[in-house]
């Protein structure tokens, strides 16, 4: 798989930069941006994410990595949402106080 990912350069770019795009939203992003400075952020990941591809073609199993990442994060929210939906389901306030912790 490794060698795949080095032969095909544009979708290893791709990758890298659509898992580290959500991995930003996901954990960094505290509110929105003026348009201005989120044009300037996205540059700077997408110029990130070229030293990433090359640490990739370089052996280095990047995209690995960060789909491990993303597939934690995906299980973290869906569990959020399920504790979410009990609570309301439930109505007990021990579950909506466990929430905001």
């Amino acid at each position: 798989m490794q060698t795949w990912f080095a032969d095909h350069p544009l979708i290893s770019y791709l990758l890298i930069l659509a898992f580290t795009i959500y991995i930003f939203n996901a954990v960094f992003r505290m509110g929105k941006l003026p348009i201005l400075k989120e044009i300037i952020v996205y540059i700077i990941m997408a110029i990130g994410c070229l030293v990433l591809l090359v640490l990739q073609i370089d052996k280095l199993p990047i995209i690995q990595c960060m789909s491990v990442a993303v597939i934690m994060m995906l299980m973290l929210r869906m569990r959020q949402i399920y504790d979410k939906r009990r609570s309301k389901k439930d109505g007990s306030p021990a579950a909506e106080r466990t929430e905001g912790q």
